[in-house]
């Protein structure tokens, strides 16, 4: 059966929620973030500590994008995915890492240096330049949903979970009344799909199965 590590609404939910998307098998073990201070058994598994890790057999990957797109045509084929001769299958790969090398890595800098360095450590203005950063990149988003509801294919896939995960994440930083009218109706699409509500879902139940009270970021709850 495959196995995925995961934080709450973390990267690692871009897998989860493609998991629920194709309704495949899985095992879900949520950790308390980061696992690598709070759950340090787990590099015996993976030594970065990082998450997510997919484990498929002999297989096991690290990477939040690369999985979902393993998942759409390993255990495919599925509509998630699109094929090497459909026209749109660069946009497809592009959007698929856009959402995390261009939208979601100058929000880890925003984590860090808004909320999880120590107060006499963080430093406002650069979490401050890099939210604005990643609302200035929002606009190829707002641009290429012009006429349509999907990033490409004229259907839902793996791209907008990459996209969409980007989206769940500026969310959590107070982020999303900066949205353009097209990516907030976007992301509202994505939130009413039922892949993702059940990944949602899952996350909290694997969480509570497991005893661990957790902030909206997978940090341990105070209290």
């Amino acid at each position: 059966m495959i196995e995925l590590y995961h934080c709450m609404n973390a990267r690692s939910f871009r897998p989860l929620w493609t998991l629920e998307e194709m309704g495949l098998a899985y095992a879900l073990h949520v950790l308390p973030f980061p696992p690598r201070v709070f759950a340090p058994e787990y590099k015996q598994l993976n030594p970065l500590g990082t998450i997510p890790l997919l484990i498929d057999g002999a297989t096991r990957m690290t990477e939040s994008a690369a999985i979902c797109h393993y998942l759409a045509t390993r255990h495919g084929p599925s509509p998630l995915a699109v094929a090497v001769d459909e026209p749109d299958y660069g946009a497809f790969l592009n959007w698929l890492h856009f959402g995390e090398a261009t939208l979601t890595f100058p929000q880890t800098l925003v984590l860090r240096y808004a909320r999880f360095e120590p107060p006499e450590r963080r430093q406002p203005q650069v979490a401050q330049d890099y939210a604005q950063w990643f609302l200035a990149r929002l606009r190829a988003i707002e641009a290429a949903l012009d006429g349509r509801d999907w990033l490409c294919a004229e259907r839902f896939t793996v791209a907008d979970v990459s996209v969409g995960y980007a989206l769940l994440l500026a969310g959590t930083l107070d982020l999303a009344d900066s949205f353009g009218p097209r990516v907030a109706a976007y992301w509202a699409r994505l939130q009413a799909r039922e892949g993702y509500r059940r990944a949602q879902a899952a996350q909290q139940a694997a969480a509570d199965s497991a005893g661990l009270k957790l902030g909206p970021l997978g940090s341990p709850a105070a209290g």
